[in-house]
């Protein structure tokens, strides 16, 4: 890979909420589970993180999934080298590598993709472009992962209500 050897990096301070959303409250404090906040960092950087592969992470490298930048080119690129030399140093060989988007689903504003909204339809619910437009592309990401067949989807209506979709009843 690249010369960036993983060190875990002290959690930044500041709110959890900037981290992670309200329906993953129930393994925050473990990080049993990847957060979607590093599911798009992994979607962004090309790298297929599988759960075996996180298992076997201390909770300090997990943290520093979460709060390691990947935004630009630069930081994806760093990202990619840093998780790819942990999975390394952990199992032997690296993770396999994903084809990055180049124009992500998360980003598009103005069209809603149809697993979201057969999603949606499944609950009796609809979405609106002018409420999937309202939603920041973490919360469009997490809607997305939430909605396809593979998923659980235990997730999906509470998502909806973190994002203010749709009032508990």
């Amino acid at each position: 890979m690249g010369n960036i050897q993983p060190q875990p990096q002290e959690p930044k301070p500041g709110n959890k909420s900037d981290r992670y959303f309200q329906f993953e409250a129930d393994f925050v404090s473990t990080l049993q589970c990847i957060p979607m906040m590093v599911r798009m960092k992994l979607d962004n950087c090309g790298v297929k993180l599988k759960l075996v592969h996180w298992n076997q992470f201390t909770q300090a490298e997990r943290e520093t999934l979460v709060d390691l930048p990947c935004s630009t080119p630069e930081e994806c690129q760093t990202y990619r080298e840093w998780i790819q030399n942990l999975i390394i140093a952990k199992t032997g060989k690296p993770a396999k590598a994903l084809a990055i988007a180049p124009n992500p689903l998360w980003l598009n504003a103005t069209s809603i993709p149809d697993t979201v909204i057969t999603k949606a339809q499944d609950h009796n619910l609809s979405l609106s472009v002018e409420q999937w437009s309202n939603l920041n592309p973490a919360q469009r990401f997490a809607l997305i992962k939430l909605s396809r067949p593979s998923h659980e989807n235990n997730n999906f209506l509470p998502a909806l209500q973190e994002f203010g979709i749709f009032a508990k009843s």
